[in-house]
């Protein structure tokens, strides 16, 4: 009886269903024409003739999914408010710019001076055979016109124009609408290394937040996608000459206003530049795959008339990238995915690329314990009167509440396997240690710090009574910030 019933209830969900698509189907055909010719202009400009007004219910139906996930930050308000520029349309930006518009960013500007290639309908979202020849801008704009008319609703603001760093050059291009400061996200999509460091310097310098993609050619493994900051991008050519290129912007501008820009250790310490060490400012998806297939040979024809005369655009790279079209569509979906979480109030820590061993793990949770321990020992004698955990000083005293699992999370998730005063990364000696003394040893209170970090931390807990005050203030705004970021709760041992 139960299953019959089940069945029943099962056709009744897809009557329904079926009859809330024709009724949706009609209301917008209704309304006006539907498009049938998008505009093909080089502008791409939105055209108000081939636009619709789209009723509530149908675009509340449309993000319904978006917004049960967003739900606990009420964050589909932010999104579907959210400005974002995406520059480069190729295999990896079509599928982010594609998949921001069906998760209701309300303004786009979609940014790319190339036109669709056949070569290019094995990695593009949406291109056809029928828009070979036409500029990626204006395939991208006609085809989430259809998904979302409306123009009140998504905003598609095209520029045809390859993005150079140039104020001159590139006009407006970089402006955000009006009334806006500044950008809520920028998406960098670019494969050329003198304009993607153009765009990242670009964004650094005005504190606007940037998620770039690396290389997706020669590369195949779904399961060494990592999202990172760009110094921990490793086995990519692509991030390692863009660091080479910005370091280079950098030392240029240093040498002129006579600053410095490392702490003499090769970590940024400041300026701009430091977005390379701060995911918070700069974050990178990339691919730590090997890459496995070569750039294709140059043809006899290239040799003998000059590789310069076969580039589309004066110092672009002329050799053609093999690559898996499924690639590009899943590093493009992963800037997206962290676009709209971070937009949508449910920003994610991504796993570092790096793994850390259990015994290393183990070893640092139990010199946690030891060093809490002693620390406990010794000040026992200064307990307030009545108090069991605080010192007349403030300082707490007690076990810590984390356990042994706690610590990769600690390790990788949180701290990304470096020293988060240092940037020092894993091949030097990495151990956790309570930021605020005067709380307990929770997870969003331990710091993975190296050995030279900590004991000046250490020293000036002792001379200044907090270690906190010997930190810089920029960094130590970083650390707290990502210490607010931590997910696991505390647990009394």
């Amino acid at each position: 009886m139960s299953t019959l019933s089940g069945e029943k209830n099962g056709q009744i969900a897809f009557a329904v269903g079926l009859l809330a698509g024709s009724i949706a189907t009609y209301l917008l055909t209704s309304k006006n024409k539907t498009i049938t010719n998008a505009p093909k202009a080089s502008t791409a400009r939105n055209d108000a003739a081939s636009t619709q007004s789209m009723p509530d219910e149908i675009r509340s139906e449309m993000l319904s999914r978006n917004n049960l996930y967003f739900e606990s930050s009420n964050g589909m308000p932010d999104i579907t408010n959210a400005c974002v520029l995406v520059v480069g349309l190729g295999g990896v930006g079509s599928h982010t710019a594609h998949m921001l518009a069906r998760s209701g960013v309300k303004y786009l500007r979609l940014v790319d001076f190339d036109q669709v290639t056949l070569s290019s309908l094995n990695r593009h979202a949406v291109a056809t055979l029928k828009d070979v020849g036409l500029p990626k801008v204006t395939v991208l704009c006609n085809h989430l016109r259809q998904i979302c008319p409306d123009e009140s609703r998504l905003v598609l603001d095209p520029v045809v124009k390859m993005y150079t760093g140039d104020r001159e050059r590139d006009g407006t291009m970089m402006d955000p609408p009006d009334g806006l400061e500044k950008w809520d996200i920028v998406i960098d999509a670019i494969d050329d290394v003198p304009t993607k460091a153009n765009l990242i310097s670009y964004c650094a310098k005005r504190d606007i937040r940037v998620i770039s993609c690396m290389g997706a050619g020669g590369k195949a493994d779904p399961t060494r996608v990592h999202i990172s900051d760009l110094r921990s991008a490793s086995r990519d050519p692509l991030a390692t000459a863009v660091r080479q290129r910005l370091r280079m912007l950098a030392k240029k501008e240093a040498k002129e206003s006579g600053e410095k820009i490392t702490n003499g250790s090769g970590v940024t310490s400041g300026g701009w530049i430091s977005c390379v060490d701060d995911d918070s400012k700069l974050a990178v998806v990339f691919s730590s795959e090997k890459v496995v297939a070569k750039l294709a040979a140059i043809s006899d024809e290239q040799k003998e008339e000059g590789m310069h005369n076969f580039g589309a655009v004066d110092n672009m790279r002329v050799r053609v990238l093999p690559v898996v079209g499924t690639m590009p569509a899943i590093m493009g979906q992963t800037l997206a995915a962290m676009a709209l979480c971070e937009l949508g109030g449910k920003p994610f820590s991504p796993v570092g690329a790096e793994r850390v061993g259990r015994n290393i793990r183990h070893k640092l949770y139990q010199h946690l314990r030891s060093r809490e321990k002693k620390l406990e020992d010794k000040l026992t004698p200064t307990l307030k009167e009545g108090s069991d955990n605080y010192t007349t000083d403030g300082t707490y005293i007690g076990a810590i509440q984390i356990d042994p699992d706690d610590v990769e999370y600690l390790m990788a998730e949180l701290w990304k396997n470096k020293c988060a005063i240092s940037g020092s990364r894993l091949g030097t000696v990495l151990e956790l240690y309570r930021w605020d003394m005067s709380k307990p040893a929770t997870p969003n209170n331990l710091v993975l710090m190296c050995v030279k970090s900590a004991q000046k931390f250490e020293k000036d807990f002792v001379e200044l009574g907090d270690g906190r005050k010997g930190v810089d203030e920029v960094t130590r705004a970083r650390i707290e910030k990502r210490l607010t970021m931590c997910v696991l709760d505390a647990e009394e041992e």
